[in-house]
């Protein structure tokens, strides 16, 4: 049996505070794992918050990956309680700063991710990364990781898919989109449900809530199958909450990747596609 229960962990990080979001990550990483979570996925900046006012704010902030304080308490848990963790956390590489995700299994570290489309504000805080997408083999499956706003970019999703993964675990933290319509899903639910059906395969996306210096996050984490509709979620839009569902990367491939009727990686027609390096101009107003 390959199947393991999936959970995505939402809560709103304490702002500079270290020790509080290690205390508050491992009691959820505790209770998801008391209700059978092999797998665990922990919002972006889980471990310092997010609205830092600068660079050397960020720096400040910051720890390196693995052995820094907020890394080294969630392998202790992983290994204790025999789990996998994906958590965003706020890295410091020599002179760099990244907003990055680590991987982190029963034995210790197993990868980083650093978020790859930096958004607004995060362009004069962060370093951008220069290592694509890549995809961890695991006993649980291929888990391939994004942040955020890499979501607003199919190349995210395809680039994993294309890599083997069988899961793209999204650690985010989700902000109001103008013009939402009450009735509707919000935009980023819409995107990882879109971008788990045309690729073929599962979604986590997990957010924050609660304001941070002015900004307010909206939560609705979720966890979606490969048919593009969600397994467990959205959560809710300002409260804690941890999202459950049974998955099974493994024994579900063949289905996935089999489907008689459509096969959105083997019918790509890469001959017709358009490439470039299309850069918007920002003066222009007309076509």
């Amino acid at each position: 049996m390959t199947g393991f229960i999936l959970a995505g962990l939402q809560f709103e990080p304490a702002f500079r505070d270290p020790a509080a979001n290690i205390e508050t990550s491992s009691r959820l990483i505790r209770e998801a794992a008391a209700a059978g979570a092999r797998l665990v996925v922990l919002p972006e900046a889980a471990s310092a918050g997010y609205m830092f006012t600068d660079r050397a704010d960020a720096r400040r902030n910051a720890e390196p990956v693995p052995g820094g304080p907020v890394c080294s308490a969630w392998a202790a848990l992983a290994a204790e309680l025999d789990l996998w963790i994906v958590a965003g956390i706020i890295e410091l590489a020599g002179e760099k700063v990244y907003n990055a995700a680590v991987l982190i299994g029963p034995e210790g570290h197993v990868g980083t991710f650093r978020k790859a489309h930096l958004w607004n504000f995060e362009k004069e805080l962060y370093d951008r990364q220069e290592d694509g997408f890549p995809v961890f083999r695991t006993p649980l499956g291929n888990i391939a990781i994004g942040i955020c706003y890499d979501a607003w970019f199919p190349e995210t999703f395809r680039s994993a898919a294309l890599g083997g993964a069988d899961l793209l675990a999204l650690p985010s933290n989700w902000v109001p989109v103008p013009g939402q319509p009450e009735d509707a899903p919000v935009m980023a639910n819409l995107m990882c449900m879109t971008a788990a059906h045309s690729n073929q395969f599962f979604v986590a996306g997990v957010s924050r809530v609660g304001t941070e210096r002015d900004q307010p996050f909206i939560g609705r984490s979720l966890i979606v199958g490969p048919d593009g509709w969600p397994l467990a979620g959205p959560a809710g839009g300002d409260e804690e909450a941890v999202v459950l569902a049974e998955v099974d990367l493994i024994g579900s491939r063949g289905e996935r990747l089999g489907n008689p009727f459509n096969q959105p990686l083997g019918d790509r027609r890469t001959d017709v596609y358009q490439t470039g390096d299309f850069v918007p101009d920002p003066s222009r107003t007309s076509a």
